[in-house]
């Protein structure tokens, strides 16, 4: 994804943001290219980016929320179920061809379901940390999103739990493990 917060006063929610709109405009990409190669390149990037923000945002952005706003543990929950439905969709994506009939479809399905993730944080979460944090914390946790995304996983890991300690103590091992396969397999994960 794009460093947005490189000018080092881009909160949390910009981010974020940010991500939601270059996860939508690789789809753009895959559906608007028929070549297979170009196709499985721009999914597995796609994949590998889904991935970095959602385990910054269960790092970061999960314990702000549980913390600040009001019934912030059931949001979180309810993210969390939706991501493991993400994760698994990317999971079968990974293993399917672009030059296979399904390889659309799960394009589809998984611009739906990012959509729909993403049009409820920006459009109920994201107002209400505003409310509920200072804008210098959202400027912090936006700087620790961005370093949480540099050491995330960019595979799929359906198995794996969503939660802050796991992703804090095992997943940049599990991270490091999936560039150094990239890197082997020539899977590109970088836009």
């Amino acid at each position: 994804m794009s460093d947005t917060n490189s000018a080092g006063n881009v909160d949390v929610v910009d981010i974020l943001t940010s991500d939601h709109r270059d996860m939508i405009a690789l789809i753009g990409q895959i559906k608007g290219t028929t070549d297979e190669t170009q196709r499985r390149d721009l999914a597995d990037t796609l994949i590998a980016e889904v991935m970095r923000h959602a385990v910054a945002e269960e790092m970061y952005v999960y314990p702000a929320i549980e913390d600040h706003v009001p019934d912030g543990h059931d949001e979180v929950e309810h993210d969390k179920k939706e991501h493991q439905e993400i994760v698994e969709l990317m999971k079968r994506l990974e293993k399917v061809e672009p030059s296979e009939a399904g390889f659309m479809d799960l394009v589809n399905e998984l611009e739906a379901q990012l959509s729909h993730h993403a049009n409820d944080e920006e459009s109920e979460q994201f107002p209400k940390l505003r409310l509920h944090i200072p804008r210098e914390k959202l400027v912090d946790i936006g700087e620790k999103v961005e370093r949480a995304k540099k050491l995330a996983p960019t595979r799929p890991h359906p198995s794996a739990p969503h939660s802050e300690l796991f992703h804090k103590t095992v997943g940049p091992g599990v991270g490091m493990v999936d560039r150094i396969l990239d890197k082997l397999t020539g899977r590109h994960t970088d836009k």
